[in-house]
Protein backbone atom coordinates (compact mmCIF):
# COMPACT_ATOMS: atom_id res chain seq x y z
CA UNK A 1 0.00 0.00 0.00
CA UNK A 2 3.06 2.53 0.55
CA UNK A 3 4.02 2.55 -2.85
CA UNK A 4 0.59 3.25 -4.53
CA UNK A 5 0.41 5.96 -1.59
CA UNK A 6 2.34 9.03 -4.38
CA UNK A 7 0.58 12.02 -5.50
CA UNK A 8 0.76 10.97 -9.16
CA UNK A 9 -1.67 8.02 -8.23
CA UNK A 10 -3.67 10.05 -5.90
CA UNK A 11 -4.28 12.47 -8.47
CA UNK A 12 -5.27 9.92 -10.94
CA UNK A 13 -8.19 8.65 -8.96
CA UNK A 14 -9.30 12.30 -7.81
CA UNK A 15 -9.90 13.12 -11.28
CA UNK A 16 -11.71 10.05 -11.90
CA UNK A 17 -13.71 10.75 -9.04
CA UNK A 18 -14.61 14.35 -10.81
CA UNK A 19 -15.44 12.65 -14.05
CA UNK A 20 -17.66 10.10 -12.55
CA UNK A 21 -19.64 12.72 -10.45
CA UNK A 22 -19.30 15.11 -13.19
CA UNK A 23 -21.61 12.52 -15.50
CA UNK A 24 -23.62 11.45 -12.68
CA UNK A 25 -25.30 14.57 -12.48
CA UNK A 26 -24.89 16.24 -15.81
CA UNK A 27 -28.77 15.62 -16.40
CA UNK A 28 -29.82 18.15 -13.57
CA UNK A 29 -27.41 20.41 -15.74
CA UNK A 30 -25.50 21.56 -12.58
CA UNK A 31 -22.41 23.92 -12.42
CA UNK A 32 -19.13 22.39 -12.87
CA UNK A 33 -17.88 20.43 -9.87
CA UNK A 34 -15.62 22.23 -6.70
CA UNK A 35 -13.15 19.23 -6.07
CA UNK A 36 -11.50 19.42 -2.64
CA UNK A 37 -8.52 17.20 -2.39
CA UNK A 38 -7.33 14.89 0.41
CA UNK A 39 -4.14 14.47 2.16
CA UNK A 40 -2.42 11.06 0.65
CA UNK A 41 -1.42 10.05 3.53
CA UNK A 42 -2.56 9.87 7.03
CA UNK A 43 -5.67 11.19 6.47
CA UNK A 44 -7.62 8.61 8.03
CA UNK A 45 -8.62 8.86 11.92
CA UNK A 46 -9.81 5.40 12.59
CA UNK A 47 -8.99 2.01 12.10
CA UNK A 48 -10.18 -1.26 12.74
CA UNK A 49 -8.20 -4.26 12.52
CA UNK A 50 -8.57 -8.04 13.57
CA UNK A 51 -5.96 -9.24 15.58
CA UNK A 52 -3.63 -12.55 14.67
CA UNK A 53 -2.22 -14.61 17.30
CA UNK A 54 0.47 -17.71 16.20
CA UNK A 55 2.47 -18.31 19.38
CA UNK A 56 4.07 -15.95 20.82
CA UNK A 57 3.36 -13.68 17.51
CA UNK A 58 0.68 -11.37 17.55
CA UNK A 59 -0.65 -8.68 14.94
CA UNK A 60 -2.87 -6.60 13.32
CA UNK A 61 -4.35 -8.21 9.95
CA UNK A 62 -6.90 -7.08 7.66
CA UNK A 63 -8.36 -9.42 4.70
CA UNK A 64 -8.10 -9.16 1.01
CA UNK A 65 -12.00 -8.57 0.38
CA UNK A 66 -11.24 -10.90 -3.40
CA UNK A 67 -9.38 -13.70 -2.02
CA UNK A 68 -9.75 -13.37 2.06
CA UNK A 69 -6.49 -13.76 1.89
CA UNK A 70 -5.09 -12.78 5.62
CA UNK A 71 -2.67 -9.63 5.01
CA UNK A 72 -0.54 -8.59 8.53
CA UNK A 73 -0.15 -4.83 8.85
CA UNK A 74 3.12 -3.27 10.48
CA UNK A 75 2.48 0.09 9.29
CA UNK A 76 -1.00 1.62 7.68
CA UNK A 77 -0.04 5.11 6.16
CA UNK A 78 -3.61 5.92 5.06
CA UNK A 79 -4.41 6.43 8.99
CA UNK A 80 -3.28 8.70 11.17
CA UNK A 81 0.40 8.89 12.57
CA UNK A 82 -1.06 8.73 15.77
CA UNK A 83 -2.89 5.21 15.35
CA UNK A 84 -0.02 4.00 13.73
CA UNK A 85 2.38 4.83 16.63
CA UNK A 86 -0.44 3.52 18.61
CA UNK A 87 -0.47 0.21 16.78
CA UNK A 88 3.42 -0.74 17.72
CA UNK A 89 3.17 0.36 21.22
CA UNK A 90 0.28 -1.76 22.19
CA UNK A 91 1.09 -5.08 20.61
CA UNK A 92 4.89 -4.45 22.23
CA UNK A 93 2.73 -3.65 25.79
CA UNK A 94 0.68 -6.73 25.53
CA UNK A 95 2.34 -9.73 23.90
CA UNK A 96 3.29 -11.28 26.93
CA UNK A 97 0.31 -9.95 28.91
CA UNK A 98 -2.10 -12.94 29.29
CA UNK A 99 -5.00 -11.11 30.68
CA UNK A 100 -5.26 -8.41 27.90
CA UNK A 101 -4.18 -11.02 24.80
CA UNK A 102 -6.28 -13.84 25.89
CA UNK A 103 -8.94 -14.06 23.54
CA UNK A 104 -8.51 -10.47 22.07
CA UNK A 105 -9.97 -10.61 18.25
CA UNK A 106 -10.34 -7.02 17.08
CA UNK A 107 -8.91 -3.90 18.02
CA UNK A 108 -10.60 -0.31 16.67
CA UNK A 109 -8.44 2.95 16.98
CA UNK A 110 -10.05 6.46 17.03
CA UNK A 111 -7.31 9.36 16.56
CA UNK A 112 -8.24 13.16 16.31
CA UNK A 113 -6.13 16.19 15.32
CA UNK A 114 -5.62 17.38 18.88
CA UNK A 115 -3.61 13.88 19.53
CA UNK A 116 -6.53 12.49 21.56
CA UNK A 117 -6.86 8.28 20.99
CA UNK A 118 -9.30 5.87 21.97
CA UNK A 119 -8.20 2.30 21.74
CA UNK A 120 -11.28 -0.49 22.28
CA UNK A 121 -9.94 -4.01 23.01
CA UNK A 122 -12.53 -6.66 21.71
CA UNK A 123 -12.78 -10.10 23.29
CA UNK A 124 -14.64 -13.01 23.22
CA UNK A 125 -14.54 -13.98 26.54
CA UNK A 126 -16.24 -12.42 29.81
CA UNK A 127 -13.78 -9.03 31.11
CA UNK A 128 -12.97 -9.48 35.10
CA UNK A 129 -11.27 -7.90 37.92
CA UNK A 130 -8.08 -9.08 36.54
CA UNK A 131 -8.57 -7.38 33.01
CA UNK A 132 -9.52 -4.45 34.09
CA UNK A 133 -6.31 -4.06 36.10
CA UNK A 134 -3.90 -4.78 33.51
CA UNK A 135 -5.88 -2.42 31.33
CA UNK A 136 -5.08 0.09 33.51
CA UNK A 137 -1.55 -0.79 33.64
CA UNK A 138 -1.76 -0.84 30.14
CA UNK A 139 -3.68 3.26 30.10
CA UNK A 140 -0.65 4.26 32.65
CA UNK A 141 2.54 2.73 30.54
CA UNK A 142 1.06 4.27 27.10
CA UNK A 143 0.32 7.26 28.77
CA UNK A 144 3.84 6.69 30.30
CA UNK A 145 5.03 7.03 26.47
CA UNK A 146 3.29 10.04 25.74
CA UNK A 147 0.07 9.15 24.60
CA UNK A 148 -3.14 11.25 25.58
CA UNK A 149 -5.59 7.72 25.35
CA UNK A 150 -8.74 6.09 26.39
CA UNK A 151 -8.72 1.88 26.73
CA UNK A 152 -12.22 0.61 26.20
CA UNK A 153 -12.92 -3.20 26.80
CA UNK A 154 -15.64 -4.55 24.86
CA UNK A 155 -17.07 -8.29 25.03
CA UNK A 156 -20.54 -10.07 24.41
CA UNK A 157 -23.06 -7.68 26.08
CA UNK A 158 -20.29 -6.22 28.29
CA UNK A 159 -17.84 -3.10 28.04
CA UNK A 160 -15.73 -1.57 30.81
CA UNK A 161 -14.49 2.29 30.25
CA UNK A 162 -11.70 3.08 32.31
CA UNK A 163 -12.04 6.48 32.37
CA UNK A 164 -14.27 8.10 29.45
CA UNK A 165 -15.83 6.93 26.48
CA UNK A 166 -14.94 9.91 24.08
CA UNK A 167 -12.10 11.93 23.35
CA UNK A 168 -12.48 15.66 21.97
CA UNK A 169 -11.37 16.65 18.73
CA UNK A 170 -10.35 20.72 17.72
CA UNK A 171 -10.82 21.81 14.30
CA UNK A 172 -9.74 25.11 13.07
CA UNK A 173 -12.98 26.24 10.69
CA UNK A 174 -12.79 29.23 8.97
CA UNK A 175 -10.33 30.84 11.32
CA UNK A 176 -12.17 30.12 14.56
CA UNK A 177 -11.68 26.63 16.12
CA UNK A 178 -14.53 24.02 17.45
CA UNK A 179 -14.16 21.76 19.47
CA UNK A 180 -16.13 18.70 18.91
CA UNK A 181 -16.58 15.59 21.83
CA UNK A 182 -16.24 12.26 19.45
CA UNK A 183 -17.80 9.61 21.41
CA UNK A 184 -16.74 5.91 20.95
CA UNK A 185 -18.45 3.24 18.57
CA UNK A 186 -21.00 6.67 16.90
CA UNK A 187 -20.60 8.22 13.70
CA UNK A 188 -17.67 10.40 13.66
CA UNK A 189 -16.35 11.82 9.87
CA UNK A 190 -13.35 9.44 8.99
CA UNK A 191 -11.02 12.32 7.32
CA UNK A 192 -10.75 15.27 9.68
CA UNK A 193 -9.01 17.52 6.99
CA UNK A 194 -11.77 17.23 4.42
CA UNK A 195 -14.07 17.32 6.92
CA UNK A 196 -12.51 21.22 7.53
CA UNK A 197 -12.87 22.14 3.66
CA UNK A 198 -16.64 20.36 4.01
CA UNK A 199 -17.38 23.00 6.74
CA UNK A 200 -15.55 25.94 4.83
CA UNK A 201 -17.76 24.89 1.82
CA UNK A 202 -20.86 25.08 3.68
CA UNK A 203 -20.32 28.17 5.71
CA UNK A 204 -19.28 29.76 2.22
CA UNK A 205 -22.46 28.86 0.39
CA UNK A 206 -24.46 29.98 3.12
CA UNK A 207 -22.74 33.11 3.99
CA UNK A 208 -25.65 35.76 3.01
CA UNK A 209 -28.50 32.98 4.37
CA UNK A 210 -31.45 34.76 6.01
CA UNK A 211 -33.81 33.53 8.83
CA UNK A 212 -33.06 30.20 10.28
CA UNK A 213 -31.27 26.76 9.58
CA UNK A 214 -33.27 23.48 9.80
CA UNK A 215 -30.85 20.46 9.81
CA UNK A 216 -31.46 16.93 9.52
CA UNK A 217 -29.10 13.64 10.57
CA UNK A 218 -27.03 16.15 12.89
CA UNK A 219 -24.87 14.09 14.34
CA UNK A 220 -22.49 15.21 17.18
CA UNK A 221 -23.54 18.84 15.65
CA UNK A 222 -20.61 18.57 12.92
CA UNK A 223 -22.14 21.46 10.93
CA UNK A 224 -24.75 22.54 13.19
CA UNK A 225 -21.81 24.30 15.19
CA UNK A 226 -20.06 25.68 12.17
CA UNK A 227 -23.46 27.48 10.36
CA UNK A 228 -24.85 28.60 13.65
CA UNK A 229 -23.11 32.23 13.01
CA UNK A 230 -24.64 32.70 9.67
CA UNK A 231 -27.84 31.64 10.59
CA UNK A 232 -30.02 33.08 13.28
CA UNK A 233 -31.14 30.35 14.81
CA UNK A 234 -30.58 26.44 14.20
CA UNK A 235 -32.71 23.66 14.63
CA UNK A 236 -31.06 20.46 13.93
CA UNK A 237 -32.40 16.77 15.03
CA UNK A 238 -30.64 13.47 15.52
CA UNK A 239 -31.92 9.92 16.62
CA UNK A 240 -28.45 8.43 18.04
CA UNK A 241 -28.50 9.46 21.95
CA UNK A 242 -24.54 9.16 22.43
CA UNK A 243 -24.62 11.97 19.20
CA UNK A 244 -27.05 14.24 20.92
CA UNK A 245 -25.25 14.52 24.65
CA UNK A 246 -22.10 14.92 22.35
CA UNK A 247 -23.99 17.76 19.94
CA UNK A 248 -25.41 19.23 23.40
CA UNK A 249 -21.69 19.02 25.22
CA UNK A 250 -20.39 21.10 22.16
CA UNK A 251 -23.08 23.39 21.85
CA UNK A 252 -22.47 24.22 25.48
CA UNK A 253 -18.45 24.64 25.30
CA UNK A 254 -17.82 26.22 22.33
CA UNK A 255 -20.22 28.74 24.03
CA UNK A 256 -23.09 28.95 21.22
CA UNK A 257 -26.57 30.13 22.14
CA UNK A 258 -28.44 29.95 18.96
CA UNK A 259 -28.44 26.29 18.34
CA UNK A 260 -31.09 23.32 19.57
CA UNK A 261 -30.90 19.45 19.04
CA UNK A 262 -33.80 17.75 19.44
CA UNK A 263 -33.18 13.74 19.79
CA UNK A 264 -35.83 12.46 16.95
CA UNK A 265 -35.55 11.21 13.65
CA UNK A 266 -36.53 12.85 10.27
CA UNK A 267 -39.11 10.98 9.96
CA UNK A 268 -40.79 11.59 13.26
CA UNK A 269 -39.72 15.15 12.65
CA UNK A 270 -41.24 15.66 9.36
CA UNK A 271 -44.51 14.45 10.73
CA UNK A 272 -44.21 16.74 13.87
CA UNK A 273 -43.78 19.69 11.01
CA UNK A 274 -46.85 18.47 9.06
CA UNK A 275 -49.04 17.79 12.44
CA UNK A 276 -49.70 14.21 11.94
CA UNK A 277 -48.25 13.18 15.38
CA UNK A 278 -47.51 14.64 18.57
CA UNK A 279 -44.34 13.99 20.18
CA UNK A 280 -42.96 14.58 24.32
CA UNK A 281 -39.76 15.73 23.06
CA UNK A 282 -41.00 18.75 21.28
CA UNK A 283 -43.07 19.79 24.12
CA UNK A 284 -42.60 23.25 25.20
CA UNK A 285 -40.67 23.93 21.51
CA UNK A 286 -42.56 26.47 19.78
CA UNK A 287 -42.06 25.23 15.86
CA UNK A 288 -43.44 28.39 15.15
CA UNK A 289 -40.91 30.10 16.29
CA UNK A 290 -38.37 28.70 13.55
CA UNK A 291 -37.97 30.93 10.13
CA UNK A 292 -36.05 28.26 8.45
CA UNK A 293 -35.27 29.38 5.14
CA UNK A 294 -32.39 26.83 4.62
CA UNK A 295 -32.44 22.88 5.09
CA UNK A 296 -29.51 20.93 5.50
CA UNK A 297 -29.27 17.13 5.02
CA UNK A 298 -26.58 14.90 6.06
CA UNK A 299 -28.19 11.26 5.49
CA UNK A 300 -27.18 7.55 5.81
CA UNK A 301 -26.40 5.79 2.22
CA UNK A 302 -29.32 5.19 1.78
CA UNK A 303 -30.89 9.03 1.09
CA UNK A 304 -33.63 10.40 2.46
CA UNK A 305 -37.26 9.04 2.42
CA UNK A 306 -40.09 10.29 0.65
CA UNK A 307 -41.93 11.92 3.20
CA UNK A 308 -38.98 13.76 4.04
CA UNK A 309 -38.15 14.53 0.56
CA UNK A 310 -41.26 15.82 -0.02
CA UNK A 311 -40.80 18.05 3.26
CA UNK A 312 -37.92 19.90 2.02
CA UNK A 313 -39.09 21.01 -0.90
CA UNK A 314 -41.13 23.37 0.53
CA UNK A 315 -37.73 25.02 1.72
CA UNK A 316 -36.03 28.26 -0.54
CA UNK A 317 -32.55 26.59 -0.31
CA UNK A 318 -31.80 22.91 0.26
CA UNK A 319 -28.09 22.01 1.28
CA UNK A 320 -27.78 17.80 0.43
CA UNK A 321 -24.48 16.55 2.08
CA UNK A 322 -24.24 12.63 0.68
CA UNK A 323 -22.22 9.71 1.15
CA UNK A 324 -23.11 7.77 -1.39
CA UNK A 325 -24.19 9.95 -5.01
CA UNK A 326 -26.28 6.79 -6.29
CA UNK A 327 -28.96 7.78 -3.73
CA UNK A 328 -28.25 11.29 -4.05
CA UNK A 329 -29.23 11.14 -7.76
CA UNK A 330 -32.25 9.02 -7.19
CA UNK A 331 -33.13 12.39 -4.46
CA UNK A 332 -31.95 14.84 -6.73
CA UNK A 333 -34.82 13.44 -9.39
CA UNK A 334 -37.40 14.68 -7.29
CA UNK A 335 -35.76 17.84 -5.62
CA UNK A 336 -35.22 19.14 -9.03
CA UNK A 337 -39.07 19.02 -9.82
CA UNK A 338 -39.20 22.66 -7.56
CA UNK A 339 -35.10 23.14 -7.34
CA UNK A 340 -32.35 24.43 -9.20
CA UNK A 341 -28.91 23.30 -8.28
CA UNK A 342 -26.29 26.05 -7.66
CA UNK A 343 -23.68 24.09 -5.96
CA UNK A 344 -21.90 20.83 -6.48
CA UNK A 345 -18.90 19.72 -4.72
CA UNK A 346 -16.93 16.86 -4.47
CA UNK A 347 -15.18 15.94 -0.97
CA UNK A 348 -12.29 13.12 -1.09
CA UNK A 349 -13.29 11.69 2.38
CA UNK A 350 -12.25 8.50 1.22
CA UNK A 351 -8.80 8.43 -1.20
CA UNK A 352 -8.11 5.42 -3.01
CA UNK A 353 -11.51 3.95 -2.95
CA UNK A 354 -14.51 4.61 -5.18
CA UNK A 355 -16.52 6.09 -2.11
CA UNK A 356 -17.78 9.79 -2.83
CA UNK A 357 -18.58 12.20 -0.50
CA UNK A 358 -20.24 15.34 -2.25
CA UNK A 359 -22.30 18.03 -1.31
CA UNK A 360 -25.22 19.71 -3.30
CA UNK A 361 -26.63 23.60 -3.16
CA UNK A 362 -30.42 23.63 -4.44
CA UNK A 363 -32.30 26.79 -4.86
CA UNK A 364 -36.38 27.19 -5.13
CA UNK A 365 -37.18 27.71 -9.00
CA UNK A 366 -38.43 30.70 -9.65
CA UNK A 367 -42.00 31.18 -11.27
Amino acid sequence: MTNSLTDENYQQQFQHKIKTLTKLMAEFNPPAVQAFTSPIKHYRMRAEFRIWHDGDHICHIMFDQLTRRRIEVTQFPIASQLINQAMIALLAAIKHNHPLRYKLFQVDYLSTLSQQLIITLLYHKQLDEAWELEARNLKDQLTAQGFNVQIIGRAKKHQINLDNDYIDEVLSVDGHNIIYRQVENSFTQPNARVNIQMLEWAIEATKNATGDLLELYCGNGNFSLALAKNFRQVLATEIAKPSVSAAQYNIQVNDIDNVKILRMSAEDFTEALKGEREFNRLKGIDLTSYECNTVLVDPPRAGLDDKTLTMIQKYPTIIYISCNPLTLKDNLAVLTETHDIVKLAMFDQFPYTEHMESGVVLAKKKN
